[in-house]
């Protein structure tokens, strides 16, 4: 059976090294049935049944790629994200959690017709690079902001807006080890490095009597908080465009390039370069983000930690499927992932920070018209706290600068009509 589902043996592979490879991937990305729930409580979402969500989002994302696209890449909540969700759309914009839920699902249902009448590829195509990397790298530094933030490394200051926090302090100490941990551990290639780490800091605040010891393991809790509860009527709001806009358009970009770096590394690209069922893949994660949208979880989006388990060996949709069923196994440990503080998974988001960062010196940097509106956009995420205005004021700059440059002949018809539709936005609707 599990030949004729993912012909092993076409790919050259077994069930003994596809779920070795499972195994890893599931280690590499654990660290997001942490790191959610805690972000998307901040909203006021109940935190078990966010935990929850996680879990059944992932899985469900893993099972339609691995049965139906059949290509070793798993699926889960994606970090920079949940942030936006959280601290933008929700604290910051002051829209409920319910609507923000109500952008996700319909962010997966533009992403689901975007996949079946094969627009994604004109939108990718025509979408310069380096403003796909600056998006990236912006995300990055939006996410390393909120991680200081939590854990009182950065703290607010009206003479100059930010300032260094005490870094005598327990959340602030324990933060600054637990990303060292971090990446001494990815450095020696620990697998279940990130996740070690975060276990490590919770149990160092268990001893120092900051965290109250819950239990590891007990029945899943109760999804009914958050089961349903999206509020798409709300999410019509004009207000919300860019929000919606914000949530497909870093998911098209985000799963695409994933997909293509692990199926390269897989060794699973046709001989001009592509990816053969593309559109089955990218349908598992808009699939998985409208399903996560009903459960009550941010957009849930392909994993670059993929890569783990295609370097032991996984070559099929199997992979994946061994992932989904971790996570399923996963719901289990809820009190566990209860203990969990801010301050023990900051480390785990700058080190996501760093390697969304790492993007940017596929830039340019030669040529100012190509870098300059890459800074901006990097920069404006986090300066204006929002991954939505970063990407519009990011565009806007990198029309501008091509027009005014003399060389509006490089810019797409896409480019031009979303530095237009962008500029209006920002115009009528500010903030």
């Amino acid at each position: 059976m599990l030949e004729k589902i993912f012909k092993l043996s076409e790919h050259k592979t077994s069930l003994k090294t596809e779920v070795i490879a499972g195994f890893t991937t599931f280690l590499t990305m654990a660290y997001i049935i942490f790191v959610n729930p805690s972000m998307l409580s901040a909203t006021g979402m109940d935190s078990g049944a966010v935990f929850v969500a996680t879990c059944l989002a992932a899985a469900i994302g893993c099972f339609i790629m691995g049965f139906y696209a059949n290509y070793p890449v798993a699926l889960a909540p994606g970090m920079g994200l949940n942030a936006f969700f959280s601290y933008v759309v929700v604290l910051d914009m002051g829209y409920t959690w319910q609507i923000a839920l109500g952008a996700v699902f319909l962010s997966g249902i533009c992403f689901t017709l975007l996949s079946l009448f094969k627009i994604r590829e004109w939108i990718i195509n025509s979408i310069p690079l380096p403003m796909r990397k600056g998006i990236a790298a912006g995300i990055g530094l939006f996410l390393a902001l909120i991680a200081l933030k939590n854990a009182g490394i950065v703290v607010d200051n009206p003479a100059t807006l930010v300032s260094l926090g005490d870094l005598t302090k327990l959340p602030a100490a324990l933060a600054s080890l637990g990303f060292f941990l971090v990446i001494a551990l990815v450095h020696y290639r620990v697998k279940g490095g990130v996740m070690i780490a975060i276990l490590a800091i919770t149990v160092l605040g268990i001893i120092f009597g900051d965290i109250h010891y819950a239990g590891i393991i007990s029945m899943p809790p109760s999804i009914a908080p958050t089961f349903l509860q999206m509020d798409i009527a709300g999410a019509f709001n004009v207000g919300m465009i860019s929000v919606i806009f914000a949530f497909l358009f870093v998911d098209l970009f985000d799963t695409s390039g994933t997909l293509i770096a692990v199926a390269d590394k897989a060794k699973l690209l046709d001989k001009d370069g592509n990816l053969p069922r593309l559109n089955r893949a990218l349908l598992a994660d808009s699939g998985a983000s409208i399903a996560g949208s009903m459960l009550g979880t941010s957009t849930t989006t392909s994993y670059i930690e993929s890569v783990a388990g295609v370097a032991e060996g996984g070559r099929t949709g199997l992979t994946a499927v061994v992932v989904g069923i971790l996570f399923l196994l996963a719901l289990f440990f809820a009190p566990l992932a209860g203990m969990v503080p801010a301050y023990a998974t900051a480390g785990a988001l700058l080190y996501v920070a760093v390697l969304m960062v790492g993007g940017l010196k596929e830039i340019n940097w030669d040529d100012i018209t190509e870098a300059a509106p890459v800074v901006i956009i990097a920069i404006m995420m986090p300066l204006t706290f929002s991954i939505a205005n970063g990407i519009a004021i990011g565009f806007i700059t990198y029309a501008a600068i091509k027009v005014m440059s003399g060389k509006a002949k490089e810019l797409s018809a896409s480019v031009w009509f979303l530095a237009v539709l962008f500029l209006l936005k920002l115009i009528f609707f500010p903030g």
